[in-house]
């Protein structure tokens, strides 16, 4: 009696083990988290130090001689400061930069042997729009606007200053390109090159012993710039999307 009592017990188990597994609820399906792409983005006020190279052309001319011509070569450091704003991959944005420079040169006077023509460019602006393309932290972009340029001329005569222009302050346009890398949420480093346009102009030059205007000479030319910079930005680092 007691064999069979188990032996129906054990049946009903067999039993009901099947139909409890089905009114067991159906396991809740859990969606995967959305994946987010954490993507740098250039927008906001930035400022910054660049320092580098430069190199400015003087051709020189008076009374319808060509006096000669030499490259005035040296460092520039300065600063710049400007406004981004990004929409998908461009990036659009203005930029003010000021820097000192000490561009220096001179030639022999093809005209007078005797004589030695100099030229020091000491400081220039550039104000300019950009238009770049972004890769998450790395920025390709061009550049161009105006560009003002202040330099002083002299002569020399056996190793003596004879006469010497003021220091003459020039408007021109300007172009560039830059490429700028992140590597940090607001800070970045870039290179950038610039070309900036000088017309000749005519500058009148006055005796160094005070006995007054000595003559007028047509001077100037472009220059070419290379700099190093590093930004600090204000705004959003990253912007997530999903």
């Amino acid at each position: 009696m007691k064999k069979f009592l188990l032996g129906t017990v054990g049946v009903m188990a067999l039993g009901l083990a099947p139909a409890m597994a089905a009114d067991l609820p159906a396991r809740a399906y859990t969606k995967a988290p959305p994946v987010i792409a954490v993507v740098y983005d250039w927008s906001g006020f930035y400022i910054g130090a660049n320092a580098g190279w430069g190199s400015a052309r003087d051709s020189w001319n008076a009374g319808g001689f060509d006096l000669g011509s030499h490259d005035a070569t040296g460092a520039v450091a300065g600063g710049q400061i400007g406004y981004r704003w990004q929409a998908a991959n461009w990036v659009f944005g203005l930029e003010a930069q000021g820097n000192w420079a000490d561009l220096s040169g001179s030639n022999i006077d093809a005209v007078l042997p005797a004589w030695t023509n100099h030229s020091k460019l000491t400081a220039f602006g550039l104000f300019t729009g950009q238009v770049g393309y972004a890769w998450n932290n790395a920025l390709l972009y061009v550049k161009g606007g105006a560009a003002v340029t202040s330099t002083k001329y002299d002569t020399y005569s056996f190793g003596a200053i004879g006469a010497s222009s003021n220091d003459q302050t020039r408007w021109g346009g300007t172009v560039g390109v830059g490429f700028e890398y992140g590597f940090a949420p607001n800070w970045s480093v870039g290179v950038e090159y610039n070309h900036i346009f000088t017309s000749r102009f005519d500058a009148d030059f006055y005796n160094n012993d005070g006995s007054g205007y000595q003559g007028t000479y047509r001077v100037g030319g472009d220059v070419d710039l290379v700099t190093a910079r590093l930004n600090y930005r204000w705004g959003g680092p990253v912007v997530a999307r999903y």
